[in-house]
């Protein structure tokens, strides 16, 4: 079907839905509950819900004040509405995620439409950052940063808008910008300055460049960031109050400053890791990374390239040099990058001679980050898990049959596209049959199934050893932790590490009591690489 055949009234949205449920549907409700940052927010919208109170958010008995309220809010509404506090179901909670990769999706086409001013490239862009492996991840995951890529979406295609309509003599209308200052608003609810930020690096970036910073006035500041002040100061308020002025002393000063200021929870990285990493997160559209930057800085005299350009390249160097890195840090750039890039599948631009060894070396990189992720869905089964061996090798069989038809065939710009989203739709049912699978990774999926069979006698669980968040969420906090040399008494149950049943054992026997091993569960604690088996121990008396 031609291009111009998709770009027809509602068409293009119902295309993206439906490779949107294709790809994020598969696996939400089979992929157990991740550690660390998805259990975490998981339990504290739990215990939200809980308490009813909706300003002191907790994990357990520890505050969480370094992330503002918003996505603890949206997963407490999906929750409410499609399951209960107390089920162990994760995917409630995931809810909030895969609508906000849904909607930036849509918005990178709504917005992008209008900021190429063609519909074709801006199709194709929403096609290939929803298809991308890190919006894919994200979406299966509940957590801020799929909903904070819709906000982002909104509000950087918003000050597009202003800055395109500003550089051709007309000024912005009221819904962009409306649509601006509320992406703005959702954004800090969301993540706090994030979004903001990003919006203030591009803008200046604009305005240094064009030596001319006039066109922010279309988007009336002065109104705007009183009605951002009026929007969040109440609940600032009221969380400041609620946490005896000690949120945001936390969330800036030990959260955000520390990830500015140096790698925090060793999650440091050299400058160039977004860069590498970008040809698997943005993986298959990582095929048209230095078309898009080459061909976007030979154009980048016309104001939509150029807004991309800001809106990509500052942030993307500031990220390199800020020492805490993690991969979805560089989501929110994605969809410049993915306008760029079907922008440069469309137009065809010439590159140069040293543009195409560029684009050479793209491909080469691209083919083997395809053939890594092929080959793994047949080794991980077989290393890591038992069963889902036919989906890994159909899974592999597809992904390359599909590589090579887009590698072996003079395609158009959609049949390109739709062949590196199908990739990633393959990659996704695979996965929904795979990762479930493999049970080595998943110990307190199995922990939880050892105690949930196994009730203890006084209904007293202590664990030893083993501190993941998965874990609470799993079994609802219905647990205490203490260390090995503290004796366990009769009756109760222990989920002891290994590395900690020595010392367990010896506590136990100088108490005058003997611990039963009743079943255990080995496996990998991926959070931080170790092997390890947790033991189910019963408490008798000698």
């Amino acid at each position: 079907m031609p291009l111009d055949t998709w770009l027809a009234g509602w068409r293009p949205y119902a295309l993206l839905g439906a490779l949107c449920l294709c790809l994020y549907l598969p696996g939400i409700a089979a992929l157990p509950v991740l550690d660390r940052d998805e259990a975490r927010f998981a339990q504290a919208t739990r215990q939200m819900l809980e308490s009813r109170d909706f300003l002191d958010i907790r994990f357990r008995d520890e505050a969480r004040n370094n992330k503002p309220a918003g996505i603890y809010w949206l997963q407490a509404a999906a929750v409410a509405a499609l399951s209960t506090p107390r089920s162990t179901a994760i995917w409630p909670y995931r809810v909030p995620s895969l609508i906000g990769a849904t909607l930036a999706a849509m918005l990178t086409f709504a917005l992008g439409r209008r900021l190429l001013d063609d519909k074709r490239p801006a199709l194709l862009a929403a096609m290939l950052l929803a298809a991308a492996l890190g919006t894919l991840a994200e979406a299966h995951i509940a957590k801020t940063d799929a909903a904070l890529l819709a906000a982002t979406a909104a509000g950087q295609g918003a000050l597009g808008l202003a800055y395109v309509r500003a550089r051709g003599g007309a000024r912005a209308g009221p819904c962009t910008i409306a649509l601006f200052w509320l992406a703005e608003i959702a954004a800090i609810y969301l993540k706090g300055p994030v979004g903001p930020g990003l919006a203030l690096v591009t803008a200046a970036s604009l305005s240094l460049a064009d030596r001319d910073a006039r066109w922010l006035r279309a988007l009336h500041p002065a109104a705007g960031l009183t009605v951002t002040a009026l929007a969040v100061a109440p609940w600032l308020y009221a969380i400041e109050h609620a946490t005896a002025g000690r949120f945001l002393g936390q969330a800036v000063g030990h959260d955000l400053l520390a990830k500015i200021t140096g790698g925090q929870e060793a999650h440091g990285a050299p400058p160039l890791y977004y860069l590498g990493l970008a040809f698997v997160t943005f993986w298959p559209g990582s095929w048209l990374i230095a078309p898009a930057v080459l061909g976007g800085w030979r154009r980048r005299a016309e104001p939509a390239r150029r807004f991309l350009l800001a809106w990509l390249i500052p942030a993307w160097i500031a990220l390199e040099l800020v020492p805490t890195k993690l991969p979805h840090y560089a989501l929110p750039l994605y969809p410049a990058l993915a306008l760029l890039a079907a922008a440069s599948l469309v137009d065809g631009v010439d590159l140069g001679r040293w543009g195409r060894w560029l684009v050479r070396a793209n491909r080469l990189l691209w083919l083997a980050v395809t053939l890594a992720i092929a080959v793994a869905w047949i080794v991980l089964p077989v290393r890591l898990g038992s069963g889902a061996m036919p989906a890994g090798i159909a899974g592999t069989v597809l992904i390359l049959a599909l590589a090579a038809l887009f590698l072996w065939q003079r395609l158009r710009p959609l049949r390109a596209t739709a062949l590196l989203a199908a990739m990633s739709v393959v990659l996704a049912i695979a996965g929904s049959f795979i990762v479930p699978a493999l049970d080595r990774l998943w110990l307190s999926r199995g922990a939880a199934a050892l105690a949930t069979a196994h009730p203890p006698p006084n209904g007293s669980l202590t664990v030893v050893g083993y501190n993941e968040p998965s874990l609470v969420f799993l079994l609802n906090g219905s647990f205490k932790t203490q260390t090995a040399d503290v004796p366990v008494p009769a009756g109760g149950e222990a989920l002891v590490s290994s590395r900690d049943t020595a010392a367990f054992e010896q506590a136990e026997a100088a108490s005058g009591l003997a611990a039963q091993a009743i079943d255990a569960v080995p496996g990998i604690d991926y959070s931080n690489g170790q092997h390890l088996t947790l033991t189910l121990y019963r408490i008798v008396p000698r």
